[in-house]
């Protein structure tokens, strides 16, 4: 009996160890993937990348809206904060900036309904300075993800849309 109820405590212990090691490396392995894939393997680091009109062959974003034009940033903060800006859209259109830590939480979404002119913030790790008068965001890893969605449900509204996206910045804050 003694011999049953210590396999039994060991089987328990390595289901519990086995699910929160799963939990906890599982949201890292697949934000780590989905960051090598939207930066080109690391080429574009702390800039935006711009996507093409998406279509029903469209796969970088997990079922993509085809009425949606998507950007994205992958920052890294090891060397400091950044200055990330986004322009408003034309004739008022809909943007939204959300920004995703190591782990895939969501750590802020911003949008023109509370920022109609644009939206601007500096984004940092806890311990580094930031401008002052700048809204902040504080990041809890040093890598994620920036996404920026923007309303384009025709191809000539994709075409206007491109042109604003394009200002979009996510660099240091002296090369802003």
């Amino acid at each position: 009996m003694n011999r049953k109820l210590k396999l039994l405590g060991l089987f328990v212990g390595a289901g519990i160890i086995g699910h929160v090691g799963l939990v906890m490396a599982v949201p890292h392995g697949l934000m780590s993937l989905a960051m090598s894939r939207m930066s080109g393997d690391g080429a574009a680091i702390n800039q935006f990348v711009f996507g093409d009109r998406t279509t029903k062959d469209s796969r970088r974003v997990v079922r993509p809206s085809p009425d949606l034009a998507y950007a994205s940033c992958v920052y890294d903060l090891s060397k400091g904060p950044l200055l990330v800006s986004a322009a408003p859209s034309p004739n008022q259109g809909y943007v939204s900036l959300s920004v995703f830590a190591a782990n895939t939480d969501n750590i802020a979404a911003l949008d023109t309904t509370q920022y109609p002119q644009g939206i601007r913030f500096v984004l940092k790790r806890k311990d580094q300075a930031a401008p002052v008068g700048v809204q902040v965001v504080v990041s809890p890893s040093d890598k994620g993800i920036i996404l920026d969605r923007r309303l384009a449900p025709t191809a000539e509204m994709f075409a206007e849309v491109d042109k604003a996206r394009r200002a979009d910045s996510c660099a240091p804050p002296d090369q802003s």
